[in-house]
């Protein structure tokens, strides 16, 4: 194998086949020096055995199984093969094995001994996700007490040693730096925050500056088609794991013709994309953060790790020297992150916990994980774990948890399937949870989404074939999606109140505007998040259904209970946070009655209206006379049955109540004559929000009380370009970059060199 001789890796061979030997080996290797195919090909010509490969991602155990067999001169599933979810490509004299860690997971808890295995090689354990974690804990359990003989390899490019050598008891080799050279191009945007509209414009750049294929880094599937729209007339290909085989065998595979490659961070590592020297780089990376008070898990952008980013640099020196385009500065490049947070410390962790329970040690405890699962995620996850009887109260495995944890979903959605398949029928039941276990969707009608798309439907099939004894049931699709959404997530059964739905969990969340689903009194939400600044959820998935669903799926959260209230004594029956039904059953004493105003005025807060939110800014800055409308200074004042704004009215200080509307006014006239409405519950405000056009000819910044307003200064499409409270500043020094960034992207809006002498306008220049 001459390509082994050119690589790196090949000079520290010897060590990593005779440390796997003994023992165990952290392996740390850049980017492009060969550790994913030539050392468990090296493993595989010096040990007997099987040699079983865990990369963290479908796409990667493929293309190293593919590699791998071209270095030897073979098709996969001779001596080197794969498996992954749905798709196994191995045969008799397969002696190296590609698998994805949660495979490996879901093998280890079914027979920890792995027999006819001798060395397990962890791919990429740097990236820190739940299987990885896992895989490692348990294969260190494994040899410990099972396998004395089975040989640990933990291989990266980013890997911190001293922490993986201590976990895995084992020595560390390092390989030598990848074999070309590297240029850095930094290129920040004019303001921030980043838009893909930027990254777009680099990618751009790079095609005209550049010779070779070209490698995007976005955080996801929505950002891939964002850019790919925006760069019109160069040919594009998306990659990330949720697309088909074959079209992510499309974008590793090299043409004659030059291309722009879009992906996910599933190119960021153990993938040699063939052709590609330039990567741009977004810095931009999306990881699971779960919100444990209201339930709501979500996909979150965050800045990328410097390891992450190193990775992705390493993407362009894999066949020559690269350039990489990152869209930051060299000096945000300082601040970034050393290393990705752990997944087990932000993600949601109800499967994780169930496989712990599967492995005979609730809680990790015992374990020899990278990081401890934190306390209260892990209550949470057990908590959810025992209302699915997945768990005893020793948060021991019970029968149905193993069933749970063989179907390899979610548990939630494992629940799901088992018990709403006699309901709705098992092929009803399968489509629903594959379409229920996507992360992107591009409706949030469930229903529309099983007619309107395909790329579910091979999980489903795998899921189908889980079901013992499957029978089918003519079901409506709208009736089968809330059936299985509802007992997937009872406590996000939702019942319409106003413009919002009130989930049984107590979250209010809202549908988007030009939502089908709208107008529907009730829903099964399957997924919703909290976006930043948001006060309510938003829905992101959800089917609609009629109280008698509601009723069957939300069955664990039914209750009748007697309240006393203000008004008297009611017998309230619930789902949840849900009132179904309630009717009076007496009146209540005076001291009760306002007890119970006051208990639930501290329970569920008092409101903020404009008006409070005036008032709490004048006492802030100005102090006396004005009032304190903190909760605890208008609770008392309510507990009578008194509304808050009769509270708020009787508060102001008299004679100084008239200086109200001057001190604290709510809208603020602007240059171009507009009078736009001041935000007083903006952190740090008041904030006046204006289109940049509308304040030409203003050369300071507008006041109120001695102090200047923070403005958030507006495109023409309502797209802050600039946050500042120094408005000469801005015309001086930040305007001329937002001018050279839009006047091309709005030509109909003027842009003058001298904003601060020119005429303000709401209106656009007329047509030529």
């Amino acid at each position: 194998m001459a390509v082994v001789e050119k690589l790196p890796v090949a000079d520290v061979l010897d060590q990593v086949v005779e440390g796997t030997r003994r023992g165990a080996v952290v392996l740390v290797a850049p980017p492009g020096t060969g550790k994913t195919t030539l050392v468990p090909l090296a493993l595989a010509d010096s040990i007997p055995g099987r040699i079983v490969v865990a990369e963290p991602r479908r796409i990667a155990a493929r293309a190293a199984a593919k590699r791998m067999a071209e270095i030897r001169g073979e098709r996969v599933g001779e001596t080197v093969g794969y498996s992954v979810r749905g798709d196994r490509r191995v045969g008799r004299d397969t002696r190296i094995e590609v698998v994805t860690t949660g495979l490996l997971v879901q093998r280890l808890l079914q027979d920890p001994e792995l027999p006819g295995t001798s060395v397990v090689m962890i791919d990429e354990c740097h990236e820190r996700h739940l299987d990885t974690d896992l895989a490692t804990a348990f294969l260190i359990e494994a040899r410990d007490t099972l396998r004395p003989d089975l040989g640990l390899l933990a291989a990266s490019a980013t890997i911190n040693p001293e922490k993986f050598g201590q976990v895995l008891k084992s020595r560390t080799v390092e390989a030598d730096s990848a074999l070309f050279p590297i240029e850095v191009r930094w290129s920040p945007p004019a303001r921030q925050p980043l838009t893909m509209d930027h990254v777009a414009d680099v990618t751009r750049r790079a095609w005209l500056e550049t010779q070779h294929d070209i490698l995007v880094f976005v955080p996801g599937a929505a950002e891939i088609e964002q850019v790919r729209r925006s760069i019109p007339g160069i040919p594009t290909l998306p990659l990330h794991g949720r697309l088909p085989a074959a079209a992510q065998d499309e974008a590793l595979t090299q043409r004659d013709t030059r291309r722009v490659i879009v992906a996910t961070a599933v190119a960021e590592s153990s993938l040699t994309v063939p052709g590609v020297r330039v990567v741009v780089d977004s810095g931009l990376s999306r990881i699971p953060k779960i919100d444990l008070s209201r339930g709501l898990g979500a996909l979150v952008t965050v800045r990328a790790a410097r390891s992450s980013t190193a990775q992705r640099a390493g993407r362009a020196a894999r066949e020559g020297a690269g350039v990489v385009y990152r869209c930051w500065s060299e000096a945000d490049d300082d601040r970034l992150p050393p290393d990705p947070e752990p997944e087990v410390r932000t993600a949601e962790l109800t499967g994780f916990a169930l496989a712990l329970a599967c492995w005979g040690t609730p809680g990790g405890t015992g374990l020899a994980l990278p990081d401890q699962p934190p306390e209260a995620a892990m209550t949470v996850a057990t908590r959810t774990l025992r209302a699915l009887g997945a768990v005893d109260e020793q948060g021991r495995a019970t029968d149905r948890g193993r069933k749970i944890a063989r179907i390899g979903a979610h548990p939630r959605l494992a629940r799901a399937l088992l018990d709403g398949a006699p309901l709705v029928g098992a092929r009803n039941a399968a489509e629903v949870v594959a379409i229920l276990a996507e992360d992107t969707y591009r409706t949030d009608d469930i229903a529309a989404a099983r007619r309107t798309t395909e790329h579910w439907r091979r999980e489903a099939t795998l899921l189908y074939r889980m079901i013992e004894n499957p029978k089918e049931r003519e079901t409506a699709a709208d009736r089968a999606a809330g059936v299985i959404a509802g007992l997937a997530y009872p406590e996000r059964i939702a019942r319409r109140r106003r413009d919002a739905y009130l989930m049984a969990g107590g979250t209010e969340a809202e549908l988007a505007k030009d939502s089908p689903l709208r107008g529907h009194e009730w829903l099964a939400i399957a997924a919703a998040d909290r976006p930043v600044g948001r006060v309510n959820a938003r829905i992101r998935l959800a089917a609609p259904i009629d109280e008698d669903i509601a009723r069957e799926a939300g069955s664990a959260l039914l209750s009748t209970v007697d309240e006393t209230s203000a008004t008297g004594v009611r017998r309230v029956e619930r789902l949840g946070a849900i009132v179904l039904s309630e009717r009076r059953i007496g009146a209540a004493p005076r001291e009760l009655a306002e007890a119970a105003r006051r208990d639930r005025l501290r329970r569920e807060g008092v409101p903020w209206t404009p008006l409070r939110h005036r008032l709490a800014y004048l006492h802030r800055t100005l102090g006396d006379p004005w009032p304190d409308v903190s909760d605890a200074a208008l609770i008392e004042s309510m507990v009578d049955g008194t509304d808050l704004h009769s509270a708020l009215q009787a508060g102001l200080p008299w004679p100084a109540a008239k200086d109200l509307d001057r001190l604290a006014p709510e809208r603020l006239t602007v240059p171009s004559g507009s009078t736009v409405r001041l935000d007083y519950a903006a952190e740090d405000g008041p904030l006046l929000a204006v289109k940049v056009q509308e304040m030409f000819g203003l050369e300071r910044t507008p006041e109120l009380n001695h102090r200047p307003l923070l403005l958030h200064l507006l495109s023409p499409a309502g797209r802050p370009v600039a946050v500042t409270r120094d408005l000469a500043s801005f015309w001086r020094t930040g305007y001329p970059q937002v001018r050279a960034e839009l006047r091309g992207r709005y030509p109909r809006h003027p842009w003058p060199e001298d904003p601060a002498t020119a005429p303000p306008t709401k209106r656009t220049n007329p047509r030529r």
